[in-house]
This record gives C-alpha cells, sequence and structure tokens, in this order.
C-alpha cells in the first residue's frame, strides 16, 4: 500500500519542520535531509548530520516521524549517510539571511576557501550593525556548528555558524 502524500508533498512537509538548535530555519533549509523516497507502505528519508555525534538529530528524527504519523504515514525509515560530509555550503542565500536576522552570523566563505588553513582570519560581520569589528571569543558557541563572537562596535555578543 503506498502513502497518499507524494515525494514533493513529504518534501514540503518536511520544510515546516525548525531545526532544533536555530528554529528560524527548517531542516531542509539547513540542508540535512537529502533524499525522500515514498516506498510499498512508508517513506525513507535520508539525512546527514552537521557533525558527527550532532545531539539534534534525535530531536530532527521524532520530529520527521511526528509530521508524518499527523499525515497518516506510520512507516518512517530513517537512513543516516555521511558521504558526502555536510557543508555549509549547502545552506541558500535566504537561509543565510534568516540566521543573520535572528542574531547569527552566516558563513562568511564556502568550504573551498584556504582562509582558516592559511593562518588569515576572515572578517566575521556583526548581525546587529554589520560591522566587521568583531573579534572571535570562543571556538564554540552554544552548540558546535556556531563560534562566539563579541562586536566592539555595539558591545553585544553574537553567535557565527561557523564554515565547514
Amino acid at each position: 500500500m503506498k502513502t497518499a502524500l507524494s515525494s514533493q508533498q513529504i518534501w514540503d512537509l518536511l520544510g515546516t519542520i525548525p531545526d532544533p538548535e536555530v528554529p528560524v530555519i527548517s531542516i531542509v533549509e539547513l540542508g540535512v535531509v537529502r533524499n525522500v523516497e515514498v516506498e510499498e507502505g512508508g517513506v525513507v528519508i535520508t539525512m546527514t548530520p552537521t557533525y558527527n555525534g550532532c545531539p539534534a538529530m534525535k530531536m530532527m528524527e521524532d520530529d520527521i516521524r511526528s509530521a508524518l504519523a499527523g499525515e497518516g504515514i506510520q512507516q518512517v525509515k530513517i537512513k543516516m549517510v555521511f558521504k558526502p560530509a555536510w557543508t555549509t555550503d549547502w545552506l541558500s542565500e535566504a537561509s543565510k539571511q534568516k540566521l543573520e536576522a535572528y542574531g547569527i552570523a552566516p558563513p562568511t566563505e564556502n568550504t573551498k576557501s584556504h582562509l582558516p588553513f592559511a593562518g588569515k582570519a576572515s572578517v566575521v560581520n556583526c548581525p546587529f550593525c554589520k560591522s566587521g569589528q568583531t573579534k572571535l571569543t570562543s571556538q564554540f558557541g552554544s552548540t558546535a556548528c556556531k563560534a562566539l563572537y563579541y562586536c566592539d562596535s555595539c558591545h553585544q555578543p553574537f553567535e557565527h555558524f561557523k564554515c565547514h
């Protein structure tokens, strides 16, 4: 028995599930949902975590199962894939703008950038006043995927979504 929802309808439904750690973007916008397959009797969702051991993945899985159960889909298989590894390159410009509006500085370069490996720090603009007069205060913010910064212009601490 095939599910009553199409693959696109499931993608749309998953697009309404907020990221548990950054609720201003959905798990689809974050790029962790990689594929949706509608099969006989259920759905297979393929995901890639932002980091190995990301504590939010269990909540994302639970939220997916709950959303699909609300549509009458009980058979849900969640498949984790680690290759290719998740990258901030998968964030759209719209998602980066949402992060900034929420008060989190979006990634400043793509993963092909060699600035951090060449010992050159990139400028992270403050999401509140847009100043580049900021400094790193901790490599880790509230989650492993964010670093903590301080703005010397508006004196606000803020998180920066690290590029990886």
